[in-house]
């Protein structure tokens, strides 16, 4: 296709797609039955199409990533119920809104003893003081809340309001779900697609139902545009509609990605920790919080093994800083890689929850005597510091002397493994006990 004839189609396309209302709108379901990849919900039996059969629905939380039907859902929930649907969004309403959308339905319950289902969409970008408006009326079932977000709730929605609803979880759709939206889609534009054309919206839709609708409408008009007779979408077609794959990123993304980030790197998987990196710097994730992780990881995973590692990292999150990216993901990287390369320990990290463990359980023990300070006159008439022994007076540089309370002498927090640098430093600690009198400190 030359450019000259590309420029015509994407003209004509252009126009075709002005003309007609979005696919995705066409095709919105006008019954529960006809949503697609929700049957763990909405199958008969189900505990959320149980309560919308029985009219039992109390207030929910739909949480799902984008393009899964949680507003679509949401007013079908609506329909199927005896109470007015009254749509919000979090984006644009104010604790005003609330309190005269309260105040309505309080009226409208005194007056007719109709009931009110309150969709708050993108029910995550409410504040707290917003959310507390809207509790009472919750608590009292004056208001039946159906709130939609993309992000997890526990995170974002107020404990008392997510305690007072149910919360059920839209999953990305499925490839039979969307290769079942896709038909639905061309026979509702009396079109035809190829097995690879369609094969290719699926797998680039990313488990999001409105974005494949998008895709496919363009990928339509293309097609039709070149044979407005005989519209049969093509993996050209397909491919110029939709572009890259989608990278879909909220705040339960955010966590997922950098756990499993984190652990390919304890895993010593640098290729699957190379990935995780790229979908985070590429979904925007903030770099200074990569390189925390990093040099978080340094330690607790990868720790006396490596000692370098701590340094590598410290050095890759002032590069961040230093550098900025696009730049920085190189440091990033070299960071990364010398982890996952690197052999690990978490002994440091073993032995320090042990200790705060028994002192959460209350084992402290009294400061040996040697111990104590003795930096003034009135705290050494009282025997403080009497009997230390001062290690570099020594010419090994380490004497044996009590270091624990007499409560605790039995308490071995520091485990030793012998992975990496760390085994060569323990032997020479132990050489070091077994050359004077006294018990080692630990085995």
């Amino acid at each position: 296709m030359s450019g000259a004839d590309g420029d015509l189609f994407t003209a004509a396309a252009e126009e075709r797609l002005r003309r007609r209302a979005p696919l995705a709108d066409r095709l919105r379901p006008t019954a529960l039955s006809e949503i697609v990849g929700q049957d763990h919900l909405l199958a008969p039996g189900r505990p959320l199409r149980a309560l919308v059969d029985r009219d039992r629905l109390s207030s929910v939380i739909l949480w799902g990533p984008p393009g899964t039907g949680k507003t679509t859902l949401a007013r079908l929930l609506a329909e199927n119920s005896s109470k007015v649907f009254v749509p919000l969004s979090a984006v644009t309403a104010s604790v005003r809104d609330i309190r005269d959308e309260v105040a309505r339905a309080t009226e409208r319950l005194g007056a007719n003893g109709v009931g009110t289902i309150l969709f708050l969409d993108e029910i995550h970008r409410f504040s707290k003081s917003q959310q507390d408006a809207l509790l009472p009326a919750v608590e009292t079932g004056l208001l039946v809340l159906i709130g939609a977000t993309t992000e997890n709730p526990h995170f974002e929605v107020n404990p008392p309001l997510l305690s007072r609803s149910t919360l059920f979880r839209l999953e990305p759709l499925d490839g039979p779900a969307l290769e079942q939206l896709a038909r639905r889609g061309l026979l509702a534009d009396g079109a035809e697609a190829s097995a690879d054309a369609l094969a290719h919206l699926v797998d680039r839709s990313a488990g999001d139902g409105r974005h494949l609708l998008v895709a496919l409408e363009v990928s339509i008009a293309i097609a039709a545009a070149r044979d407005a007779d005989h519209v049969t979408v093509t993996l050209t077609d397909a491919e110029a509609a939709i572009g890259a794959s989608v990278i879909r990123y909220g705040s339960d993304d955010h966590y997922d990605v950098v756990s499993a980030f984190i652990k390919s790197i304890r895993g010593s998987d640098p290729d699957a920790a190379l990935h995780w990196l790229a979908r985070m710097i590429a979904a925007g994730e903030d770099p200074r919080f990569i390189a925390r992780r990093l040099v978080v990881a340094a330690s607790e995973d990868v720790g006396l093994a490596d000692p370098t590692a701590l340094l590598i990292a410290d050095a890759a999150a002032r590069a961040v800083d230093f550098v900025g990216l696009p730049e920085a993901r190189i440091n990033l990287a070299h960071a990364t890689v010398h982890l996952a390369l690197a052999p690990k320990s978490n002994t440091a990290y073993a032995a320090c929850g042990r200790a705060a463990a028994d002192v959460a359980a209350g084992a402290f023990g009294e400061v040996p005597g040697p111990l104590r300070d003795a930096s003034t006159r009135g705290n050494r008439s009282l025997g403080h510091g009497v009997g230390y022994r001062y290690p570099h007076d020594d010419e090994r540089g380490w004497v044996p002397q009590q270091y624990l309370p007499d409560e605790l002498l039995d308490r071995r927090y520091y485990q030793p493994s012998d992975h990496g640098r760390e085994a060569a430093a323990v032997e020479a600690w132990r050489r070091r006990q077994r050359d004077v009198e006294g018990p080692p400190h630990s085995e």
